[in-house]
């Protein structure tokens, strides 16, 4: 799995936004600034995150970007799927040769590994929260790491069964 720019900075972003206290908000200079991004690129990932409900934007001199809900909320399957410009349906589109369409189009033996493991990525991006990625890197990490071991035991669970 690749990470894209936009992904990684969007997700660095809100995670910025999502070590708040209440009241608080960050401008989208402050934004680009922590984040060590232009404000054109900080400008486009929250307008993208605003448009798609997880930022809401406030005018004025004590204006700023805040979250819409609450980070224990916002799953980052939901995050990935707006910033990522790469949508798996088009898979097959994207390796055609020198062809106009891909040759295996009727029958692959490579699509369905590549479907399936999309699929087991935002499965587990489906259990990880934005307010999980909030801490230092050694906290995160073992968070990360007690969800990894809550799902191999479900996993185990239903090979028993």
């Amino acid at each position: 799995m690749k990470i894209s720019a936009q992904e990684e900075y969007g997700l660095r972003c809100l995670v910025q936004l999502a070590t708040l206290e209440e009241n608080e908000s960050l401008t989208l200079p402050q934004i680009a600034e922590r984040e060590g991004i232009s404000q054109a690129n900080a400008g486009k990932l929250m307008w993208l995150l605003s448009k798609a409900g997880f930022v809401r934007a406030t005018r004025g001199t004590k204006g700023g970007y805040v979250l819409s809900r609450p980070a224990g909320e916002i799953r980052l399957n939901e995050v990935i799927k707006i910033l990522d410009a790469d949508e798996i349906s088009n898979h097959c589109e994207s390796y055609t040769g020198v062809l106009d369409s891909c040759v295996h189009k009727g029958d692959c033996g490579i699509r369905p590994v590549i479907v399936g493991l999309h699929e087991i990525v935002q499965e587990a991006l489906s259990n990880i929260t934005l307010a999980q990625l909030v801490g230092d890197e050694a906290k995160v990490d073992a968070t990360f790491h007690q969800i990894k071991r809550f799902e191999r035991k479900i996993g185990q669970e239903n090979l028993r069964h």
